[in-house]
Order: C-alpha cells, then sequence, then structure tokens
C-alpha cells in the first residue's frame, strides 16, 4: 500500500534551517582524540564504529546491509557498501540482533541491487572518520556527506546535499542476520515531524522500538510503502513499513536528522527527544558528546609519548563503556521482563549485560571509574529479579534471551556489596542471589545441587555449567557471610567446591560426567565437545577463580602445578581446524579471544613464577591490541575483552572479582593515575619501562618495600602509589 502527501513550505519555515558552521574533527577533542572506533571492526572484534555516548541507549552506526557472522554488528571493514544508518547495536557479542530505525539519504535515482543489500551506496575509507561520539561517511554515489553524533537517548544526523532530487528513506521492514521484523508503524505529526516503532523478534524474543524524529526543515513530499507480513503457521502478523521523505535540495545544504528512542512508548520517545535534543544543533551535541567522553575517559591517566599505545588504551576504555546500555525514558519509564512498563525511581534503568563476560573484569572496572552506575545495574537486577523470579542471564531490550550459563549477575551485585557501593537493599540482594541459584528446573541446578555436577546427559555444556555455578555460588557465600549469615555461607561454601566433582584423577582433567556418575570415555581435552562452552578442557581447565589453592591439590601440588600452566602456553594445538570456536589470539592452548582464560596468565603468580605471567601479559597486550581495525583478538563482547587490557596495561588484574584481590602483572606506562569518586588517585609508576623492559625488578607501595604478589582494593581506594623498577630480565620473586 502505498500514501502519498505534498507539503508547500513556508518561507519562515525554511529560515529555520541551521546555519552553524561545521566543527572540525578533532578540535578542542582532548582524550577523545586518542579513541579510534575503527578497532575491531575487522577481524573477529564485531564492533561498530558509529556515534555513542557512555552507556547510551542509541548506537547510531553505518550498517553495510549485508547479513553473515563478520557483518553481526552491522559493519565490517572490508565491505564497500552503506545500506542505512540505524540506531541500535551490539558491540561485539556475535548476536545478529537490532539495526532498528535505519535511515538512508540518497540522490534521485537511487541505487538498489537484489536482497539483501536493497538500497546502497558505495564508500571509501579515505573519505570516513570515526571518534568517540562521532562518525562520518561520504556517500560517493550520491555525493552526500553524512555525520553521526548522539545523546544517551537521540541520535542526531547531519546530511550535507549536492543540488538534487533528495530523499531519506526509512526502512522499518528490513532485517538482518538473526533479526526478524513483526511489525512497524510510521505516522506523519507535522511537517517536520514523524514518529513511530519497529517491533522485532530475534535473539531478544520480543523486541520493542518507538522513535519520534524531528527533520531541520519541512520535507516536500513523502510516500509510505506498507506490505503484510506474514507467517506460515499464523498468517498475517503485521505491517512492514517503508517511508520516503523527499526534498529538493541547494548545493551544500545540511538537513538534520534527530530521532529520539523509547522502550515503552511513541510519548516516551516524544519526551526523550524534547529533553535531551530539542534543537537543531549538531555540532552543540558533539560537543557534549565528546565532553560527556572526555569526563568519563579521564577518569583513568596515562602518560606515555607514545600516541599509539595511547589510542589503544583510550580505545579500550571507550569500548568498555558502550554497554551495558540505558533502558529507561527520562521520566525513569521501562519496560520490563514481566511484559509491563515499570517506572524507576532515582535510579536508571539499563540492558544489554553480557554477564557472562563482563562480569570477570568489566564489572570490576566500573565500580573504580562508574560506582554510581554500578548501583543502578544492581538496582535493575533487583528489579528483574522481582519481575521475573530470577536476577538476568543475558537481557537485552527487556527481555531475558537465555544465552551463555552461570547466574553472573551475582558476582556483580556480591562485588558492590562488599566494596560497600551504593544503597541497594542486601537483603533483597542476598534474596535474589539465591533465589537465582535455587531454581532447581533451571539447568540441572536441583541435581548440582544434590550430586555436585551437571548430568552431561541431561544438558550441554554440563562441564561448564558445573563450574560456573561452584563460582557463582562462592559469591554468594562470600555475601552471606559479610552479612553474619553463617549458615547461608556454610551451605553456598560448600557448593562452591561442586568443581571438584568433573575432576578425573585418571586423566587430571576436567570432564563431564553422566546422571549415573561416569566419566564420559575417550576424553580428549583438545577437543571442542557440547558439554564444554565455547572451549575445551584445557581452556577451561582453571576456571576455578576462587580456589586457585584447591585446583593446586587437584592438580598434584604447586609443581606439578606450574607445570600444567607452562603446558597450557607452550602446547600447540596438534590440529588448529579443530579448535574450539572463538579460539582466537591463540598461545598454546591460550585463547585469549575467549573470556574463560582471561585470568590464566595471573596464574604464574600462584608458583612463585612471576616473570611468566609478566611475559605472557606483556606479548598479549603488544600483539594481540593493535590501533588497527583487526586489532582485537577476538569479539568484544560488550567492554571485556578491552576491559582485560585496561586493567593489565595498569599492571594488575581482578582473577577472582569479588575478593577485593588484584594479582599484579606487568604496567605499560611510566605512570598511570586512576582518580576516584572519592577525591582520591591510587597512582602506578613503573621506572624504566619500555616493550624490552617488561620483568618488575622491585615493587614499592609508599616508597616502601611490598612482597605480596598481589595489591587490594583497600590500597586502590586510599590513593596509594604502586612503584615499580622494570628491567629487561627476569626479576627476583618480590613476595613471600
Amino acid at each position: 500500500m502505498k500514501h502519498k502527501l505534498s507539503f508547500v513550505c513556508a518561507v519562515s519555515l525554511l529560515a529555520a534551517v541551521s546555519c552553524a558552521p561545521k566543527q572540525e574533527a578533532g578540535e578542542e577533542m582532548g582524550l577523545v582524540a586518542y579513541t579510534n572506533p575503527m578497532i575491531g571492526t575487522d577481524f573477529t572484534g564485531n564492533t561498530y564504529p558509529g556515534a555513542q555516548v557512555p552507556f547510551g541507549m542509541v548506537q547510531l552506526s553505518p550498517d553495510n546491509g549485508l547479513p553473515g557472522w563478520d557483518r553481526i554488528a552491522g559493519y565490517f571493514y572490508p565491505d564497500s557498501t552503506i545500506a542505512g544508518f540505524s540506531h541500535t547495536h551490539l558491540s561485539g557479542t556475535g548476536a545478529g540482533d537490532l539495526y532498528d530505525i535505519s535511515f538512508m539519504p540518497v540522490t534521485n535515482p537511487y541505487k538498489k541491487a537484489e536482497a539483501p543489500l536493497g538500497i546502497y551506496s558505495t564508500f571509501s575509507h579515505n573519505d570516513e572518520q570515526a571518534s568517540a561520539g562521532y562518525y562520518r561517511v561520504w556517500l560517493k554515489d550520491y555525493n552526500i556527506n553524512v555525520e553521526l553524533t548522539s545523546t544517551e537517548r537521540c541520535g542526531i544526523q547531519r546530511y550535507t546535499f549536492p543540488e538534487a532530487d533528495a530523499s531519506i528513506i526509512l526502512d522499518l521492514k528490513k532485517a538482518m542476520n538473526w533479526d526478524f521484523t513483526m511489525d512497524s508503524h510510521v505516522e506523519v505529526v507535522d511537517s517536520c515531524t514523524i514518529r513511530g516503532y519497529r517491533h522485532s523478534m530475534g535473539w531478544s524474543p520480543k523486541q520493542q522500538v518507538y522513535f519520534q524524529t524531528r527533520f531541520s526543515r519541512p520535507f516536500d513530499s513523502y510516500t509510505l510503502d506498507t506490505t503484510a507480513i506474514e507467517t506460515m503457521d499464523a498468517g498475517r502478523i503485521g505491517t512492514a513499513t517503508i517511508a520516503t521523505f523527499n526534498f529538493k535540495t541547494a548545493k551544500d545544504e545540511e538537513i538534520l536528522v534527530t530521532t529520539a528512542l523509547s522502550g515503552v512508548s511513541m510519548e516516551g520517545a516524544a519526551k526523550n527527544l524534547k529533553a535531551e535534543a530539542p534543537k537543531d544543533d549538531f555540532d552543540y551535541y558533539h560537543q557534549q558528546a565528546v565532553q560527556r567522553w572526555n569526563e568519563a575517559l579521564g577518569k583513568i591517566e596515562v602518560e606515555t609519548d607514545d600516541a599509539n599505545l595511547k589510542t589503544i588504551f583510550y580505545t579500550a576504555m571507550y569500548h568498555a563503556m558502550l554497554a551495558p546500555t540505558i533502558y529507561s525514558d527520562v521520566d525513569g519509564m521501562y519496560f520490563g521482563p514481566d511484559g509491563k512498563t515499570h517506572q524507576a525511581d532515582g535510579w536508571t534503568n539499563y540492558s544489554t549485560f553480557s554477564l557472562w563476560d563482563t562480569y570477570r573484569a568489566s564489572h570490576p572496572l566500573f565500580t573504580y571509574i562508574q560506582p554510581k552506575r554500578v548501583n543502578d545495574m544492581v538496582e535493575c537486577f533487583l528489579h528483574f529479579y522481582e519481575q521475573s523470579g530470577a536476577l538476568p542471564l543475558w537481557n537485552l531490550y527487556g527481555w531475558e534471551t537465555n544465552m551463555m550459563i552461570g547466574y553472573h549477575a551475582v558476582p556483580v551485585v556480591v562485588d558492590a556489596y562488599l566494596k560497600g557501593i551504593g544503597n541497594f537493599d542486601a537483603e533483597k540482594a542476598l534474596e535474589a542471589c539465591m533465589a537465582s541459584a535455587n531454581r532447581d528446573d533451571y539447568r540441572s541446578i536441583g541435581f548440582y545441587k544434590k550430586h555436585g555436577y551437571v548430568p552431561c546427559d541431561a544438558e550441554n555444556w554440563s562441564m561448564s555449567k558445573t563450574m560456573e555455578y561452584a563460582y557463582d555460588d562462592y559469591c554468594i557465600a562470600r555475601m552471606a557471610e559479610a552479612m553474619g549469615k553463617k549458615d547461608i555461607a556454610a551451605e553456598f561454601d560448600k557448593r562452591a567446591q561442586n568443581y571438584r566433582a568433573v575432576f578425573n584423577p585418571a586423566t587430571s582433567f576436567m570432564q563431564p560426567r553422566d546422571s549415573k556418575g561416569k566419566f564420559i570415555p575417550n576424553y580428549d581435552p583438545e577437543e571442542y565437545i557440547e558439554d564444554i562452552c565455547e572451549s575445551n578442557g584445557w581452556q577451561y581447565y582453571w576456571s576455578v577463580q576462587h580456589d586457585i589453592e584447591g585446583l593446586i591439590e587437584l592438580t598434584g601440588g604447586e609443581e606439578r602445578f606450574a607445570q600444567r600452566l607452562d603446558s597450557m602456553f607452550t602446547f600447540n594445538p596438534t590440529d588448529p581446524k579443530k579448535l574450539p570456536i572463538f579460539s582466537t589470539g591463540m598461545i598454546g592452548q591460550y585463547a585469549h579471544g575467549n573470556e574463560p582464560g582471561h585470568h590464566v596468565i595471573y596464574l604464574f603468580n600462584r608458583t612463585k613464577e612471576p616473570w611468566k605471567t609478566q611475559q605472557y601479559a606483556a606479548q598479549v597486550m603488544h600483539t594481540l591490541y593493535t590501533n588497527a581495525p583487526d586489532g582485537l583478538c577476538g569479539n568484544e563482547d560488550c567492554g571485556q575483552m578491552s576491559s582485560w587490557y585496561v586493567f593489565s596495561a595498569m599492571g594488575f588484574y581482578p582473577v577472582d572479582p569479588v575478593s577485593g584481590r588484584y594479582e599484579i602483572g606487568t604496567p605499560l606506562f611510566p605512570e598511570v593515575k586512576m582518580h576516584l569518586d572519592n577525591g582520591k588517585t591510587f597512582t602506578i609508576q613503573a621506572k624504566n619501562v619500555s616493550r624490552d623492559n617488561i620483568y618488575i625488578q622491585s615493587v614499592k607501595v609508599n616508597s616502601q618495600p611490598y612482597t605480596k604478589s598481589y595489591i587490594t582494593h583497600e590500597m586502590i581506594m586510599q590513593g596509594d602509589t604502586l612503584q615499580f623498577e622494570m628491567g629487561n630480565q627476569p626479576g627476583p620473586v618480590w613476595y613471600e
């Protein structure tokens, strides 16, 4: 169905077009000048290069228009086409969802290919630019310059046209990868304003995105093309809508397209637009985005003369703060997992929690650089629990995707509680943690509680689930202990030892077991099998972050443990073609491209061989993180890959994220200052550090000799100064 309407544009309305001068990118940019959003857009990073503010609901970014694993974030650096600029994306998750509210400027006649590409333009990376909060590209086929920036809930696009019969196309029909349009709607409010929604299904079982868009000048005419969406089972389920807005443009005429999103309603989107982007001033909003990013990036200050290294570091910080994403309107309204609308009172609701990944380093990093958001995220979890009966596992746009394993909201809650962050209800938090851990009918938790492991003949990823549950149970025990609840602590401390149930003394590896207690036969720890989550037996062996001493005991003592660690990094795969999925960034059997191994490098400290931790940490930082589109060796996974780098570059890492203990690695910079919300500054100094001088010769704290292999949360919060002396040969074991 096609609708058409023409508008006569008043001279006074035409005069309202913004004539603000363009701000040159890089002008007064501060630390934003050291961000390169192109990092991770090639190889396996799955990142997007578009415009977003820290934790913003809007991720306004170009889409190449083609499906496929490489393009799962919408954009893949080797491609040469752009088919739209959509407002929602996932950062390095490997999940093909979102791509909502996609606009495409063209001059007529436009270029259109067969599906799935559709309307598109070619472009060149020579005519492309990106920094935190900003993206620009030249659409070669239409001679249109496109610039993107954003607020928390609004995307602002500036199109600079040639003299032409031009159109701006809003495509709510097209879907890519796992995404499927269920229903859509566009209505014209006035000659400059439209609103509508797109409902879709993909990874998220039900996604609702509402919008309101304001054009900076009236469109001359428009058309609405609608087609029925039908399925074999249900028949017609909705409407696919493509809207085309036509303009007669002068040479170098600018048209701004400002769009607010809401997960609640079109009225909510209108409120967000009025509150965050009431005027047509692209440069103003870009400057605001730069200011937000500089404030966020400035929480950690690094000293270095190496601009390349500085760019890698601050891009890692940038990537670490793209998710979780705000998921409530300016009035606090949000859509919950019970399918109802709720009010966040005094806190901000968030979505996009990739917790199997991010509990390891991203959330611990937030406790220092974003503590207020940490409190709000815990509040999100507790309300999610109230509305659904459990803490979130991997929630997206209000819904639970049930992707990945464990109940890893637990360590995030416990870490915040033990660090004294926020004002959330601790009793309710412990209740929510225990409820999530006691769902007997969920993924064999009942069997796990009774027999100590998840059986492989009942569950996929059974061995990994056993080990992940055990870690989360340990976290619950620590919170209960701190609250004086000894019985609960004892119960979950016992459960935390369940990892031992999948250790097979005959093979000296963790090994899946069936419901009768038998280990699976013919076990090869190199193989990728369905009982191990995205890894193999070598890679998951070390997932006992909470009880390394117990793992040492099972392995056969410290000497044998040290030998096994050495083998982990020196035993090359016998058949690289049979590596587990996501096994990238390989050093021996160690896969830095996947999260279960992220702490393993730091375990050499437990064998009194810290120089090996220093050697491998430096190797990973210098070779697997680069200032290039293929500069990430694995999925970014909503910030975990980059958070590992941020911690490691400072010289320490949270092996056990709730312990308040950080194993010392090797610092990357001569000086780092972490500016804390309590007004104090934690400082790391590394005398003589360089690419060759990666080995620690001695450690001092506040100029006094230091004899431990780790630092503590208390040392950070009281603003201590950690001082390293570096050299190019392994130094002595400085700790007792």
